[in-house]
């Protein structure tokens, strides 16, 4: 009588060498293939590919050795490199774009004059910020390769603006804040405050970024600081992707206590009055002057009878 124990083990052990001649024969026609590619390449930048949002970015890919006479045998297949979703495909002679991913519809084109020399490349139209991923590039020609490049959309931030948001009286020891705009840039800003010996100052700042609906970031930073005589402060922007630089600048000068502008009026007006008083009090003194000096000629000139009658009633000295 067989044992059933011996039995089931050597099935086992059958079923187990059929499994690895199975994989045996799936294997040997991987490592052909594999050993076949080397000789097949795609080519793709190396470096990431920076591209300027809401303009056509071009995606280089390149295969070789090229030449097919017909375009039937030529495979081209883009998608992103982590999600896999599909941007682009060309197989069978023309576009297949029935699984394209709907972020990429009436977006992208391949140059077909250029597919049988060799020339892959995808052309993106009306870049987005949502384009900044990994993309790859298949190819396959009886052989198949292919190659991953990385796209990163950049868009430049408007000129800054430097706004004093503090009072107009401004004094020797005031707070004053100042704060520092600009927007429609991507990636975010590199923000910096200077002041006038151009040192960097890192306290009292609060800077934010918001994005937009197109994610686009707007930059406000504010800087508070306590005001010195004739100081200059400015901010510099940075974007890392564009290598853009720019700035703004603001100086202040500090003004002694702020005079009420009705004092000031009415200080002009009594100053306008007292001027008219003084004129009218010199007229009436001199009209007077001139009354008594010609009073004075006119005695001096009068009658001489007169004159000698007022010496007679002087009684003589003993």
């Amino acid at each position: 009588m067989k044992n059933p124990t011996t039995s089931a083990a050597k099935e086992i052990l059958t079923l187990c060498a059929m499994s690895a001649m199975g994989l045996l024969t799936f294997l040997i026609p991987t490592l052909l293939g594999l050993q076949t590619c080397a000789g097949f390449q795609v080519q793709v930048p190396e470096l990431p590919v920076v591209a300027l949002f809401g303009q056509d970015a071009t995606l280089n890919c390149s295969y070789g050795p090229s030449g097919t006479s017909s375009l039937s045998e030529l495979t081209v297949f883009w998608q992103l490199t982590d999600s896999r979703r599909v941007v682009h495909g060309f197989w069978g002679g023309r576009d297949q774009l029935a699984e394209q991913g709907q972020a990429f519809t009436n977006r992208t084109r391949l140059f077909h004059a250029e597919l049988g020399s060799g020339n892959a490349s995808l052309q993106l139209r009306a870049v987005r910020v949502a384009d900044s991923a990994g993309f790859t590039c298949f190819v396959r020609l009886g052989m198949y390769n292919s190659g991953s490049m990385l796209l990163q959309v950049a868009a430049p931030f408007s000129r800054p603006v430097v706004d004093l948001q503090s009072g107009l009286n401004l004094r020797p020891g005031s707070l004053v804040s100042l704060a520092c705009m600009a927007h429609g840039g991507f990636p975010e800003a590199e923000m910096q405050w200077l002041d006038g010996r151009g040192h960097t100052l890192n306290d009292n700042v609060t800077t934010s970024q918001v994005a937009n609906e197109e994610g686009l970031f707007s930059v406000h930073s504010v800087l508070r600081v306590v005001l010195e005589p004739n100081s200059n402060y400015s901010c510099r922007l940075r974007n890392p992707l564009l290598r853009q630089e720019a700035h703004a600048s603001v100086t202040m000068t500090a003004q002694g206590p702020a005079f009420p502008l009705v004092a000031l009026w009415a200080t002009v007006s009594l100053a306008v009055c007292l001027v008219g008083l003084l004129v009218a009090l010199a007229v009436i003194c001199r009209r007077k002057i001139k009354e008594s000096c010609e009073e004075a000629r006119a005695a001096a000139e009068g009658d001489p009878e007169e004159a000698e009658s007022k010496s007679a009633m002087v009684p003589a000295n003993s």
